[in-house]
């Protein structure tokens, strides 16, 4: 059975992955592309999903701004709603030939609109909201057969609605937690507006997938990098389904696990019904890594050496597609997006070289968030243990030891890392944090142990919460455990001398520090 979908056209806005996202929350499937995009090709026949509605999203641009990205006026013609989100509703304003100018004043952060009309996509707000804008330009006038529904007091029309025509415009920003309200506007648009039913699930998804995967690599014998994670379990079960004993799974031990890591996931994978190959290839990535201190080079170098692993075992086992569990998040920070920025490379995504053996990479989760990812594995079975593993980058333990690696600072780092993460699971913290884990700083300090000078590496605790990982919160972990996780990576590892904690929200910063 088709599902119903909202259909998001990507202005390269901050915000943008969030609409997908809110939209999915409320189990409605919502696929973001490029403006460009065909008008004609989107109602074509024979499409997978019916699309019930569609919004433009907001961006960094002017409209009126020399290569700014436009849609054209044939988005609005095709007889399904439209919602115009910052960027694109003063870009519906100007295609209805409305008046948008540069604002006197700019709106950024809780501003307070006065709802002129609760109608709409505004039915069930109150007379005033606290809402998220961040803009520049400003909507001033608009045709006889539009109407302005709120107003703020910079900005004479900050949300409006065509007379005749399911066609909303909005300034502000709902898919934003900032606005307290935001999601009751998006389900009035999703469901009032487009009509649309809650058919997306889990389960949707996994025979999606499984037709995508038989469809894209046909009779093929493929290989999936299994690291132990959610993404690669989930991903690895997929493609199970999907072709059976066709698939080899491919696990590489280079070095940067967590301590027991390896032997752990050997343990649990070796009892699936998998033809399972694990590579100690542990020599070769640190020699890559020699000298390396630059983060994003260590990342392009681990990228590559994946790689190349997977194609020295590609070439013993005869297969030619490639299966990765490459998550939305990561092709978002990797700069994926045309009008977006590129955060740091991931090394499943711009990590990979220009030149790969391999006829074709096979992504199936590369359009979900952590937490779908992790309702798609209960929906396949997969252990408990696995399916709530906190996240854990591919390159590992290289990415949190600032500098160079080294053999003595990855046996420091696990040692304090092993701390870190059994306090806290002692606790029962574990599941309300996103992740939690140790950093190893360049830097040294002096200190003072045993009546003697000492001068030893500075440990980083690190500890988050989140719900996609797209933003994020530190946690405010008690004092008397950061206490305790800090006196016992003091006195238990004796090349250290100073933790710290790290107090910052994503952003500004990430959740890891390279």
């Amino acid at each position: 059975m088709k599902s119903d979908m909202i259909l998001i056209l990507d202005f390269g806005g901050q915000y943008s992955h969030l609409i997908k996202r809110r939209i999915r929350e409320e189990n409605v499937y919502a696929e973001m592309v490029q403006p460009g995009i065909d008008p004609s090709k989107i109602m074509a026949p024979g499409q997978e999903y019916f699309v019930k509605g569609i919004v433009l999203s907001g961006g960094p641009s002017s409209i009126y701004e020399k290569g700014a990205p436009k849609c054209g006026r044939k988005i609005l013609e095709l007889g399904v709603p439209v919602l115009g989100i910052c960027y694109g509703h003063q870009l519906i304003a100007h295609y209805a030939g409305g008046k948008v100018k540069r604002a006197k004043k700019m709106e950024y952060g809780i501003t307070e609109v006065k709802i002129d009309k609760r109608v709409g996509i505004l039915k069930g707000h109150g007379k005033t909201e606290k809402v998220w804008t961040s803009h520049g330009d400003t909507v001033l006038d608009l045709p006889d057969d539009f109407e302005v529904l709120a107003h703020s007091r910079n900005c004479p029309i900050s949300a409006f609605r065509h007379k005749r025509e399911p066609v909303y415009g909005v300034q502000w920003h709902p898919e934003v937690a900032h606005t307290p309200n935001g999601q009751r506007l998006l389900k009035n648009f999703i469901f009032e507006i487009c009509g649309c039913k809650a058919t997306w699930t889990p389960e949707n998804f996994v025979e999606k997938s499984i037709r995508e995967i038989r469809k894209e690599v046909g009779g093929a014998r493929c290989m999936i990098a299994l690291s132990g994670g959610v993404d690669s379990s989930t991903a690895t079960v997929l493609a199970a389904k999907a072709i059976g004993k066709k698939l080899t799974a491919v696990f590489v031990d280079h070095g940067f696990m967590r301590k027991g890591e390896p032997e752990a996931i050997k343990r649990t994978f070796s009892k699936f019904n998998l033809n399972l190959i694990c590579l100690d290839e542990r020599r070769r990535f640190i020699d890559k890594l020699m000298g390396v201190a630059d983060p994003e080079l260590k990342r392009k170098i681990i990228g590559e050496e994946f790689i190349r692993a997977f194609e020295r075992t590609a070439a013993k086992v005869k297969t030619d597609y490639l299966i990765q569990g490459t998550i939305y998040p990561d092709r978002i920070e990797s700069g994926i997006r045309k009008h977006s920025e590129k955060i740091k490379t991931h090394h499943n995504v711009g990590g990979l070289p220009s030149r790969i053996k391999f006829k074709r990479i096979v992504e199936p989760l590369k359009d979900l968030y952590k937490d779908e990812v992790r309702r798609v594995a209960r929906a396949l079975g997969i252990p408990r243990e696995i399916v709530d593993r906190p996240p854990f980058p591919g390159p590992g333990l290289a990415i949190r030891i600032v500098g160079e690696v080294t053999g003595e600072k990855l046996e420091v780092l696990r040692n304090v890392d092993e701390i870190v993460r059994k306090e806290i699971e002692k606790e029962g913290l574990e599941k309300q944090l996103w992740q939690y884990f140790a950093v190893l700083l360049d830097t040294k300090s002096t200190g003072v142990k045993g009546d003697s000078r000492a001068y030893g590496y500075t440990a980083v605790i690190r500890a988050v919460e989140s719900t996609d990982g797209m933003t994020a919160n530190y946690a405010k972990l008690p004092h008397e455990l950061t206490e305790k996780i800090s006196t016992r990576i003091t006195n238990e590892i004796p090349e250290v001398n100073r933790v710290v904690y790290d107090v910052t929200h994503k952003p500004p910063a990430t959740i890891e520090w390279e």
